[in-house]
């Protein structure tokens, strides 16, 4: 069974205690969460900087052990592919967000461009299709 399987009972039961703490006590239960979540924070950031500082630390044996110089870049080029591919979905997002709904209105007072509206919201998600062929090209290079 996959492990994060296994949380899923465990944040459902996390979200039902924060609901209750906060509907028992506004002031305090807000503070708690707060609390909780500011802890949760730190924790994230600490794994990232062991995550990090291992990561670098294992990329500098290895182009040793294999003669190549380019061998730590591969996981460098899948973190720029994700990030490329996120950012550019992001972005479609909000434009297919604004762009939509304004070709909605456009169309409840005029039916007759729906042509037109629909290839507006097209080109928005057109964003999110740049992001994957650029997240295409950077693995093929990795």
């Amino acid at each position: 069974m996959n492990p994060w399987i296994g949380t899923i009972p465990v944040v459902i039961l996390a979200m039902a205690g924060g609901f209750a703490i906060v509907r028992r006590r506004r002031r305090a239960g807000v503070r708690a969460l707060v609390v909780v979540d500011s802890v949760v924070l730190v924790a994230a950031l600490v794994v990232l900087v062991v995550t990090l500082d291992g990561a670098t630390a294992s990329a500098a044996v290895v182009p040793a052990a294999t003669g190549s110089a380019a061998a730590g870049i591969g996981g460098s080029a899948l973190i720029a592919a994700a990030i490329a591919v996120a950012g550019s979905s992001i972005g479609a997002a909000f434009a297919v967000a604004y762009t939509g709904s304004a070709a909605l209105a456009a169309m409840s007072e005029r039916p007759e461009i729906f042509g037109r509206a629909m290839v507006v919201v097209g080109l928005a998600e057109g964003i999110a299709i740049y992001g994957l062929i650029i997240a295409v090209i950077l693995i093929g290079r990795a």
